[in-house]
This record gives structure tokens, C-alpha cells and sequence, in this order.
């Protein structure tokens, strides 16, 4: 996929999901008046998709885009589930993925929301991305916390300044 690239679009019915062997893609929503709202970051050896949608067999509400040149491989999602019903490995594997990247990944994020104010999610955000920030441009990371560009840039000011 080419940077730019739409991998999963919103209101499309999923069929597969992605491994992410080289690149960096992000998954995001939109709202009614059309601004992007980031959700999630994937970085190479992690598995985009529109999960629920995907699950659900329904439109999704997220979009997949590539931030970057990528090197995909698509896995179809009914043959991915028999391979793993007839493999205890790949199960055991795709546990421990979901387990570590879809649940204790999440929680924390979503409390972070809501108990804290966007300089404490920005720390934890460098804390947790530390690996790709330099790839990620800053309005991306300040969709991600959920603020403006111009707010991000009054903390990253502040922060130098401690």
C-alpha cells in the first residue's frame, strides 16, 4: 500500500484484516461534520482492522489509512478462523495478541480519557509510542488525545519550559 492509501474504508463490510510487516497505518472515525478522530496506531508486526465490523459482519466505522509506504499481508478472516480451530498454536498465539493488544492495551486508554487532562495524556502517550513518534505527524498525535494541534503545541511548549 502506498502512503495515503485507504485499507479499510468506513461503511465497508470487512472481510479481512491485515499483518503489518513494514509501515505504519492508523485506524480513525469521523464525525458528522467530516474531522478525523484517531483511534488507534499499527506499527509493523501488528494486525489492522476493522475488528468489530469484521466480527459483526457490518459496516465499519473505522477507516485504515497508511501513513506510510506498507507491506501488507490480507488474511481472509473465515480462513484465518478455521486455521486457528484446527492449529492450537495459532490460537494460543492469537490470544496472547488480542489479550496484550486489544484488551490491556485498551482499558488504560479509556480511563485515561476520562480521568486525565491532556498534558498526562500526552506523557503517556510518548511514554507509549515512543517507538514511532518520529514517524507520526503532530496533528495525527494530537487527534489521537483528542485535542487540537494548537493545544498540543501550548503543552509541548509548557513541558520544555519545566
Amino acid at each position: 500500500m502506498k502512503k495515503g492509501e485507504v485499507i479499510y474504508a468506513i461503511g465497508a463490510v470487512p472481510t479481512s484484516f491485515a499483518f503489518l510487516h513494514q509501515g505504519l497505518v492508523r485506524a480513525y472515525v469521523l464525525d458528522e461534520q467530516g474531522n478525523e478522530y484517531n483511534k488507534n496506531f499499527f506499527a509493523q508486526g501488528r494486525f489492522p482492522g476493522c475488528m468489530t465490523a469484521l466480527l459483526k459482519n457490518e459496516p465499519s466505522w473505522l477507516a485504515v489509512q497508511a501513513l506510510e509506504d506498507c507491506q501488507l499481508v490480507e488474511i481472509d478472516h473465515r480462513a484465518y478462523r478455521q486455521a486457528m480451530l484446527n492449529n492450537a498454536d495459532l490460537m494460543q498465539f492469537h490470544i496472547n495478541y488480542l489479550e496484550t493488544h486489544w484488551l490491556l492495551e485498551k482499558e488504560p486508554k479509556e480511563i485515561g480519557f476520562l480521568q486525565f487532562e491532556a498534558k498526562e495524556r500526552y506523557l503517556k502517550f510518548l511514554a507509549d509510542f515512543a517507538d514511532i513518534l518520529p514517524r507520526l505527524a503532530q496533528y495525527h498525535v494530537a487527534s489521537y488525545l483528542g485535542i487540537t494541534a494548537t493545544q498540543l503545541s501550548r503543552i509541548k511548549k509548557e513541558l520544555k519550559t519545566e
